[in-house]
């Protein structure tokens, strides 16, 4: 008889790739707290038993994950339940990335629909993070409690507006302004309020950032320079502090933009003209 965590097979194509089962299974509704407040006492308890799912530990790093979404085909995908995930997208050698966590639920990356673009797709794990596999099995358990998967579709269709958000945020043409607000946007579920305004501690990095605001890393650099000196955001990127309030900062970058975003030369261009 073996001994120690069980653990399932790695995928036969991709040895050593993909994340691993940790355990056998979890009761879905002692991880997601949301789901459970779904039911009265007695349908809790009743659903519970049948809520179950495989869980994953993923490492931070990249990983693949593609052997468990083809594990829950037919399913409803895979559900994080706590840690953080990046996906990064690549295409003509640019790449841009979204952000995941707790309760997100993930689903397989289908074929582009434009055949003539290439792209690339991979996940990147920014903490450790688990998720459970909710497969076909899970599927029919839960067939007699429709809020599960009525919850978990509500879920699925947030992925897409919050790209939408992301989408308005980088339209911004300043570069400040879409740091301010894409800073703002992910404090509102893993800031942290303080005095004075909000902590927003998340394993940022500039490239990072880069990829979410359609930057360069050294712009980034600057940028954050710049609203440091401006009193605006502090701290370095895993451990930020925004200061005051999201409409103050962006009045204040109202009233200093020729500052902020012009570079030294235009200055004085600017400076020399004025003169004449």
């Amino acid at each position: 008889m073996q001994r120690g965590p069980l653990r399932w097979p790695r995928h036969p194509r991709l040895p050593g790739a993909a994340p691993e089962s940790i355990a056998l299974y979890t009761y879905l509704l002692d991880a997601d707290g949301e789901l459970a407040e779904e039911f009265d006492v007695r349908a809790r308890i009743a659903a519970r038993q049948l809520a179950t799912a495989r869980v994953l530990q993923v490492d931070v790093g990249a990983c693949d994950l593609v052997p468990w979404f083809e594990a829950s085909a037919q399913g409803l995908g895979l559900l994080i339940i706590d840690g953080l995930l990046a996906l990064e997208v690549r295409v003509n050698g640019r790449i841009a990335a979204e952000l995941v966590g707790a309760g997100d639920l993930l689903q397989p990356l289908g074929p582009a629909g434009d055949q003539l673009l290439v792209r690339t797709c991979g996940w990147r794990a920014l903490r450790p993070t688990r998720l459970t596999v909710l497969d076909r099995d899970f599927a029919e358990r839960v067939r007699a409690f429709p809020q599960i998967t009525a919850i978990l579709a509500r879920r699925a269709c947030r992925r897409p507006l919050e790209l939408d958000v992301l989408r308005a945020i980088t339209s911004q043409p300043r570069l400040e302004v879409r740091l301010v607000l894409l800073l703002w946007h992910l404090a509102a579920r893993w800031g942290r309020v303080e005095s004075g305004g909000v902590r927003l501690s998340l394993p940022l990095t500039h490239r990072l950032l880069g990829q979410l605001v359609a930057a360069e890393r050294p712009s980034i650099s600057h940028a954050l320079k710049r609203l440091a000196q401006a009193g605006l955001v502090t701290g370095a990127t895993d451990d930020l502090h925004l200061h005051h309030s999201l409409e103050h900062q962006l009045e204040v970058l109202s009233e200093r933009e020729p500052a902020l975003s012009e570079r030294p030369a235009a200055r004085v261009r600017r400076a020399r003209q004025t003169m004449v």
